[in-house]
């Protein structure tokens, strides 16, 4: 039986985070063995916000694909690929552009959601309103019939099935319509107990050193109602138990739930135990980013190699879209 088609993405925005690694990057190393996966580093879709300074993009971009590989993309598996050296990625961005309507973009849900969460950056622009838009041509360049997403965001993968089917109904059926592989993502809290992310400053990286990650730790709000060492506590008022939830074995995170309540454990124990925690399991990653790092040339290689997979295929899929739509002429 042949495996079904995955599509994801990652933009280049910055070092890599814990919840970047818990919501995401974890998953697609799994799905490795079970699906064809197309794993891609969305540099144009970074450009729609950080459009006046992309040589920070250029930066990040190798960074992020040494990060990815070193935690587990295996390249021998999936094709991880630069979406801008993929220039089919634009060309059917722009004939899907063509048959959007412009209610389907302004009644995006999460539209004033990144407004409001990138309020310092100017958002004003044609490239952040369509961006759902791109989304729908990285899916569906590849033809993929399924999405890794959270519940949060479905409404975007709508809107990528709708110009499916609206393509469908003008020129033929050609796409799929793509369908939600529904993961569990869990909600990783920044230090200051806002959602872990670049935007708010409050998170740590996987390329944070030991001291670092134990400092940024020990700034964790735990419940504020457990005051004193033996006071009983309540691990779901603490904003540190989601680092349980999503590094600890199971075993680790029912002792951790158990001796809070009884009040056992105080909470600068508890954060030096998650800490320690999160240390060990960044060890084997940051052994494999100093070896891919002594090796940049190599990487290089890999990438081109990778560029050209996504590329093939991509490739075959537009001038498929051409003849369709009437645009192949020799």
């Amino acid at each position: 039986m042949e495996k079904g088609v995955i599509l994801s993405g990652i933009q280049p925005t910055g070092k890599l985070h814990l919840g970047n690694w818990a919501g995401a990057i974890k998953n697609w190393v799994k799905l490795q063995d079970e699906y064809k996966c197309f794993y891609m580093i969305a540099d144009l879709h970074a450009l729609t916000a950080y459009y006046s300074n992309p040589k920070e993009i250029k930066n990040n971009v190798i960074e992020l694909y040494i990060d990815l590989v070193a935690c587990g993309i295996d390249l021998n598996k999936s094709v991880l690929f630069i979406q801008s050296s993929v220039p089919a990625h634009s060309e059917l961005n722009l004939i899907f552009g063509m048959i959007t309507p412009l209610g389907w973009l302004q009644r995006n849900p999460t539209f004033k959601e990144k407004i409001k969460e990138m309020k310092n950056m100017d958002l004003n622009n044609y490239g952040f309103l369509g961006y759902p838009v791109l989304q729908a041509a990285d899916i569906l360049i590849y033809k993929a019939d399924k999405v890794p997403v959270g519940e949060d965001q479905l409404a975007h993968l709508e809107i990528t099935r709708e110009i499916a089917r609206r393509f469908n109904y003008l020129y033929g059926e050609f796409f799929p319509e793509p369908q939600a592989l529904l993961t569990e993502v869990p909600k990783i809290l920044g230090f200051d107990g806002r959602k872990m992310s670049k935007s708010y400053n409050n998170a740590i990286y996987l390329s944070d050193s030991e001291d670092e990650i134990k400092s940024k730790v020990m700034k964790y709000i735990t419940d504020t109602k457990k005051i004193y060492k033996n006071d009983p506590g309540n691990p779901e008022n603490c904003n540190l138990f989601p680092l349980y939830k999503a590094f600890a074995n199971k075993e680790v995170k029912n002792d951790i739930n158990e001796d809070c309540r009884s009040g056992k454990l105080g909470c600068v124990e508890c954060k030096n135990k998650i800490a320690k925690i999160i240390i060990e399991i960044l060890k084997d990653y940051k052994e494999k980013r100093n070896i891919l790092l002594k090796n940049k040339n190599k990487l290089v290689d890999y990438i081109r190699d990778n560029n050209e997979k996504a590329n093939s295929v991509a490739k075959k899929t537009i001038e498929e879209v051409y003849e369709l739509i009437g645009l192949k002429y020799v």
